[in-house]
């Protein structure tokens, strides 16, 4: 990693994990204090800025577009909403040791599949592995028959589309189209306290630093190397030898895992999780993040992440019919006028910038060579 890059994550890890935090824990009424909406607001973001990492890495380095990523992040969701909703217990509206929607479904005990998310242990290895190993099973299949393009795009928008439609049954005893909410705890904090939320942020945090850490450093691998060569021509990777499926499973299932861990994170922060996360729109939204930030960057992907979501914020509150126009038109605008994003759009400007300074000191270096031998006169006799 170049020493620029690493002091500016450094300088980024600083301010994200420490400086806000500590802003947070100030008096209401202190000069840079940060309110606790704003801190959860933010944190919410942070878990988007992880899960775009993942897709950059996917689509920015092996060029696979996936649009069915929604499906992973509401699987890490699940997982520690799960939990969550266990953890209840008796303090839940009807007093039962089952959740809310059981009772109200008449289930009488509770199902089998829900016993192991008791266990915190079980929980983190599920956040985690769950996205993992259904990564590696979608993946195999399709890139094992060759699907690539385009068509690995439809599919996994079919994929999307299908979990919504399963998360939103009732018979799946997963909340239907309410999902799970109304969490008491996490792992035994209230989550009514700012302290439990300014923690699950700084833990938001450090996860996106550590993400990025990997991101980076799977791209400077030879590992990484090969992505961008499959990106570039799959079919020249092909024949030098390696085996372009076997490197985009692998990076296929890094990014699940990273979504489901973005998605266990935003599910305690934000406090509901419905099947709404999990389908074809929120799933093509996430693309729009990265195309938007720059893809092939990472940093791009977490600014895009951070920045639109942000902007959604803003005009959700201000001006609510105009949402879905603005995405819109922010999609075609990256495709068609800034096809590298913001970060690639801006670097152009820096380079014609530079290239503009180096062409006007090149013309200027003659008329000062000039001037210079022109202020020199030979010495006369009486000097």
């Amino acid at each position: 990693m170049p020493k620029s890059e690493a002091l500016a994550v450094g300088l980024a890890a600083v301010v994200l994990v420490v400086v806000l935090p500590l802003c947070n824990a100030l008096p209401a009424d202190a000069p840079f204090a940060v309110s606790n909406f704003t801190l959860n607001l933010f944190g919410k973001f942070l878990t988007y800025a992880i899960l775009a990492l993942g897709l950059d890495l996917l689509w920015g380095y092996a060029g696979v577009l996936s649009l069915g990523h929604g499906v992973f992040f509401g699987l890490g969701a699940y997982a520690m909403g799960m939990h969550l909703m266990l953890e209840i217990g008796a303090k839940s509206v009807y007093q039962s040791a089952l959740p809310d929607f059981m009772v109200w479904n008449q289930v009488t005990a509770l199902p089998l599949f829900w016993k192991p998310f008791h266990s915190v242990v079980f929980t983190l290895a599920a956040i985690v592995l769950v996205p993992a190993l259904f990564g590696l099973a979608f993946g195999y299949l399709a890139f094992r028959s060759r699907i690539r393009g385009v068509y690995f795009s439809i599919i996994t928008q079919a994929l999307a589309l299908s979990a919504w439609l399963v998360f939103n049954r009732n018979e799946m005893n997963l909340g239907g189209t309410d999902g799970l909410a109304d969490f008491k705890t996490v792992f035994g904090f209230p989550l009514n306290r700012p302290g439990t939320q300014r923690g699950l942020y700084a833990v938001t945090a450090l996860t996106l630093v550590g993400a990025y850490l990997l991101c980076r450093w799977i791209t400077l691998t030879r590992a990484g190397k090969v992505l961008v060569a499959i990106r570039d021509s799959e079919t020249r990777v092909l024949f030098s030898g390696y085996s372009p499926a076997a490197y985009k499973l692998f990076v296929f299932v890094v990014s699940a895992m990273l979504a489901g861990l973005a998605g266990a994170l935003y599910a305690p922060q934000v406090g509901i999780v419905t099947p709404a996360k999990i389908g074809v729109l929120p799933s093509i939204e996430m693309v729009v993040w990265v195309a938007a930030g720059g893809r092939g960057t990472l940093y791009g992907a977490v600014i895009g992440a951070f920045g639109v979501n942000w902007i959604q914020s803003w005009l959700t509150t201000s001006y609510p019919d105009l949402w879905l126009l603005f995405l819109g038109g922010l999609f075609m605008g990256a495709v068609l006028f800034f096809p590298d994003g913001v970060v690639g759009a801006l670097g152009r400007l820096l380079a014609r910038a530079r290239r503009v300074v180096t062409r006007r000191a090149a013309l200027d270096a003659p008329l000062l060579s000039q001037a210079t031998r022109g202020s020199i006169r030979p010495p006369s006799s009486d000097e």
